[in-house]
């Protein structure tokens, strides 16, 4: 299998990528407050997010795109989710 400039590049933004996450995994685990928890989690779809595309670039499918699209919305619902938990102690209001 030859090389190509994108294989190469694709295999250094995935090394770069995972340590992130894990990075992101270690403020999860051991952060202080609630708020580093949630932007940690943040952190970590959007990490998800952009190996997903990484994996659709490197593959050439376009499934994957899909799927990403998919990540995103739901990562961001969950988000919005975690912040009115945080903001005001309840997610649906009575």
């Amino acid at each position: 299998m030859t090389a190509t400039i994108i294989g190469i590049a694709t295999l250094f933004a995935f090394a770069c990528l995972a340590l992130a996450l894990a990075f992101a995994t270690v403020r999860l685990v051991i952060g202080p407050g609630a708020r580093d928890r949630v932007l940690a989690f943040d952190t970590m779809y959007i990490i998800g997010v952009m190996m997903v595309l990484l994996m659709a670039l490197r593959s050439g499918t376009a499934v994957y795109f899909d799927v990403a699209l998919l990540m995103a919305l739901f990562g961001f619902v969950g988000s919005s989710a975690l912040a009115k938990f945080l903001l005001r102690g309840e997610v649906i209001e009575p």
